[in-house]
């Protein structure tokens, strides 16, 4: 296993990062201890989820899971990298929903509770909050931080300039501010290159990749769409066709280089600059394995090249549009 520094942090951090939105609804708890334990015994220390995960059997049940493989003890706590979020509602009543100082501290004590944990490592806003400051969010982040419930900060679904906002007000504070950003980045969504990736860069905050496959689309969806063994729908199959062009050529590249198209979908992430690692959210123990392989893929300058080619991606801006 490979590892690098959560942005400009001191946090060493697995190349690939489980995700753990499918444990406590489509996979079920005995199967999510599983596929952790693999993940732990594969390198893999880096987990990210949120408090709002669970859907189906409930929000929280998500991070209850991880709280009852980690009270099994082992140093599985001591040796995974935690990041979970705060943003998304845990109720109908106001205050339990956005970034809030009073949310941000009540929704951390609620996260600590259900993970089974004293700390949590990476505190991620789950999305930007336009309407509460960020003297605000940092002062209540400043508390969780001197009380030692939470280590490092990061940001989801941010822009370029609400990073920007973010950091140079921390940094009036003192404070660390953001470390990292996860936002949704693979060979068919390449936007935050025109800016979030520059700005990431500049502050050094890492970016966390989420969809790295774009929903499957780019692990061979042709072909399992071809032979019956996957079938996409609604969305994903307007998605397919509106992309079946390129992805007719992505597949065939994989064929001709000899790779899976998952491994080849991930293993472009992990040459992309300012990327940490993509997230990568299995239901089962085939699927975390099936992720394992782009680890050793190395791409070389030609491959890449001809992927930007199918893929199209963006200069930073304003190079991208202006002269």
């Amino acid at each position: 296993m490979e590892y690098t520094h959560l942005g400009r942090s001191g946090l060493s951090v697995s190349r690939l990062c489980l995700g753990t939105m499918n444990f406590g609804w489509k996979t079920d708890e005995d199967a999510s201890h599983a596929i952790m334990d693999r993940a732990l015994a594969e390198g893999v220390n880096f987990f990210d989820t949120a408090n709002v995960y669970g859907f189906d059997a409930g929000k929280g049940r998500t991070e209850e899971v991880l709280g009852t493989w980690f009270a099994q003890g082992g140093e599985r706590r001591e040796k995974t990298v935690l990041a979970t979020k705060v943003y998304g509602s845990m109720s109908d009543w106001p205050n339990d929903t956005f970034l809030s100082a009073r949310n941000i501290i009540r929704a951390c004590e609620g996260s600590l509770q259900r993970l089974q944990t004293d700390w949590i490592d990476l505190y991620q806003f789950h999305h930007v909050d336009l309407r509460t400051p960020w003297e605000e969010i940092w002062q209540a982040c400043e508390t969780l931080v001197a009380q030692g419930k939470v280590l490092y900060v990061g940001s989801s679904n941010h822009a370029a300039w609400q990073i920007v906002a973010a950091n140079e007000a921390a940094a009036r504070r003192h404070f660390m501010g953001l470390v990292s950003e996860q936002s949704i980045y693979n060979l068919l969504t390449r936007e935050i290159e025109l800016e979030v990736i520059p700005a990431a860069q500049h502050y050094g905050v890492g970016i966390i990749p989420w969809s790295p496959l774009h929903g499957g689309l780019l692990a061979g969806a042709l072909e399992k769409s071809a032979d019956g063994s996957r079938r996409f729908e609604g969305r994903a199959e307007k998605d397919l066709e509106e992309n079946r062009p390129a992805l007719e050529q992505y597949e065939a590249f994989c064929r001709e280089s000899g790779s899976d198209p998952a491994d080849v979908g991930l293993a472009w992430l992990l040459h992309q600059p300012a990327v940490t690692a993509p997230i990568v959210g299995p239901r089962t123990m085939a699927q975390f394995e099936g992720a394992l392989g782009a680890l050793g893929l190395r791409l070389d300058d030609e491959q890449l090249a001809r992927l930007d080619e199918i893929f199209p991606g963006y200069r930073a801006a304003p190079m991208e549009y202006a002269w």
